[in-house]
């Protein structure tokens, strides 16, 4: 068994938010006495952003010239060159979530194009006969200020219900003449398009009448990532995901309630930056069973109080 390092937080859920302390325990466990030439700890937190390969041929310089973000560094020193005992030696460690000048904590995100991560990065140095051991840890930040990035955007910014109706005359394209549409009346109301992420997204629907029999109805959460500098922009938009909210012929007239919980890590609040941004949309897509699929898409906002 060769020397093993591990960091434990106090806080089992790993979630801080901005001037509070990371704090814990960085966990040494030898079979044998040892020496060692320091121990020291790294905070970290940095924006990735990265171009998807359908446009890395149009945006090369664009793609060359994108930088990671750094929101967050610091190094403290845990633990003096000295001999380790035998056994499991713990040593507490603190350090203050504080953002590197003029930039702002970003909420964790794990994203397709963008990442937003936190990590610890645990370094036991050692003799040059020896290896360094590290190790890494990641840990979640929460962010409930608004991002400032668009002050004018979050002045538009209203709570309210939003009803729909979901007919043939109102879907684009419906005039093509060589996959007619089935005659259909889809109404509905979602709660909020203004969403706490700590809550569910709600609504109903009730489909009103369909000449051909329904397959299934679903509900897709769909991120839309946009980095750019001043060779350009690229906006890609990929599903989180996929939850069906019917199966079947549904009986007519009845009300579906829609419920959503935003997942975890994947989806953050709405986030407006000069040079990267993340928005969310809300696909509801009902299927025919004649393999017909209509798709209406909601724009939604997303905060943390």
């Amino acid at each position: 068994m060769s020397v093993q390092v591990d960091i434990r937080l106090k806080r089992a859920n790993k979630i801080y938010r901005e001037g509070e302390n990371v704090d814990g325990v960085i966990r040494v466990t030898s079979p044998t006495e040892f020496k060692h030439d320091g121990i020291s700890l790294t905070m970290d937190g940095v924006v990735n952003m990265q171009l998807s390969p359908k446009n890395t041929g149009v945006f090369d310089a664009f793609y060359n010239s994108i930088k990671p973000v750094q929101l967050v560094y610091a190094v403290a020193e845990i633990c003096p060159s000295k001999k380790m005992p035998t056994g499991t030696t713990e040593i507490p460690f603190e350090i203050p979530l504080i953002p590197r000048q003029h930039q702002n904590i970003l909420e964790t995100y794990h994203g397709v194009f963008i990442n937003i991560q936190y990590n610890l990065k645990c370094e036991l140095k050692r003799s040059f006969l020896s290896k360094d051991v590290i190790k890494n840890m990641e840990f979640i930040v929460e962010n409930n200020k608004k991002d400032p990035g668009d002050v004018n955007f979050w002045k538009k910014v209203r709570q309210s219900a939003v009803k729909f109706n979901i007919v043939p005359e109102n879907l684009r394209g419906f005039q093509d003449t060589s996959m007619p549409v089935p005659n259909f009346s889809i109404t509905g109301t979602l709660h909020n398009t203004i969403c706490d992420i700590t809550k569910p997204f709600s609504g109903e629907l009730c489909v009103k009448r369909s000449d051909v029999p329904i397959k299934s109805i679903e509900l897709q959460l769909v991120r839309v990532e946009t980095c750019g500098c001043a060779e350009g922009f690229a906006r890609d938009a990929t599903e989180v995901q996929n939850i069906q909210i019917a199966d079947g012929d549904v009986a007519r007239g009845l009300k579906i309630p829609i419920y959503m919980i935003f997942p975890r890590l994947f989806s953050c609040p709405t986030l407006l930056r000069p040079n990267f941004k993340i928005e969310f949309e809300v696909n509801l897509v009902i299927i025919f069973s004649e393999k017909h699929l209509v798709t209406e898409n909601f724009p939604i906002v997303i905060f943390r109080p």
